[in-house]
């Protein structure tokens, strides 16, 4: 059972008014956390500009924080997760209370968006790349007709007159000597060193990769389990109680509820309470 959900029962309107106090203090700590900074960034054609970006890390001090105060609760440790450009970090905390479990689920959701560094570098990698594509391009080109001339050659020189695609295939498949000989010609003629600058080129993407920065986005409001599933930005804020026997039900009579039960609940809430405004 959600707590803030509509009922009937004054213990469970209770703490969903409890519920709604720690949601309160939560949702006001997570906008305070995910306040945004200017950053300078670049873009993909060199262009320095202004990007605004907060610091996630600082949500995870929080739960981190809010768990250590947590006494006797189970919980699962603060983790992150990504989906291309969302990214989700969440907490879970659990604790049986009589034949109760009582669970609480904190978590944000916000979108990354790579920039470049403002950094020379990044302008000076982008250059050497466009070299390399320029020059491998018309050397390719180059290569394509020699080698297209040089096989022609080779084979009328051992005897083939009319052959189509299928039997070229079959002898380069079946030729090594061929194959490597005609292979080691068109490389010499090239005059370009292809292996070396194959190497080189992924040196550069590598080091742009490097250069990459990661800025982040996120709108400081409350959302829903299902907003959260569709990707939307917000944090989110739950606590529900299922009744355990031999399976977990999260329809029950709060009625049937010792009092130990229920002032134990509350108590734990009141706990969680503090834990949020202190943290």
């Amino acid at each position: 059972m959600r707590l803030g959900t509509h009922s009937d029962d004054e213990f469970m309107q209770m703490l969903g008014r409890k519920n709604d106090a720690i949601q309160k203090s939560y949702h006001q700590r997570i906008s305070n956390l995910v306040g945004t900074a200017p950053v300078k960034v670049m873009l993909g054609d060199s262009t320095v500009t202004e990007q605004k970006t907060f610091d996630p890390g600082q949500v995870s001090d929080f739960y981190e924080k809010v768990a250590k105060g947590l006494d006797g609760w189970s919980m699962q440790d603060v983790s992150t997760s990504n989906n291309e450009d969302v990214r989700r970090i969440f907490f879970k905390f659990e604790r049986m209370i009589g034949n109760y479990l009582l669970s609480g689920h904190m978590s944000i959701q916000f979108h990354v968006l790579l920039y470049y560094k403002p950094d020379q570098r990044v302008i000076d990698c982008q250059k050497e790349l466009s070299e390399i594509v320029d020059v491998t391009k018309d050397k390719e080109q180059q290569m394509a007709n020699m080698s297209d001339q040089f096989v022609l050659n080779k084979l009328k020189e051992i005897g083939y007159r009319d052959f189509d695609n299928q039997n070229l295939f079959e002898i380069f498949y079946k030729d090594d000597k061929f194959r490597e000989e005609t292979y080691r010609k068109i490389m010499n003629d090239s005059n370009v060193d292809f292996q070396s600058l194959s190497k080189k080129k992924a040196e550069l993407f590598d080091e742009l990769d490097s250069l990459l920065l990661e800025t982040y986005s996120i709108a400081p409001v409350l959302i829903d389990d299902t907003r959260l599933v569709t990707g939307e930005e917000g944090c989110l804020f739950t606590i529900d109680i299922e009744f355990v026997k031999k399976s977990k039900e999260g329809i029950f009579d709060p009625k049937k509820m010792s009092r130990g039960v229920k002032s134990e609940i509350m108590e734990n809430l009141d706990v969680l309470l503090a834990r949020v405004d202190s943290c």
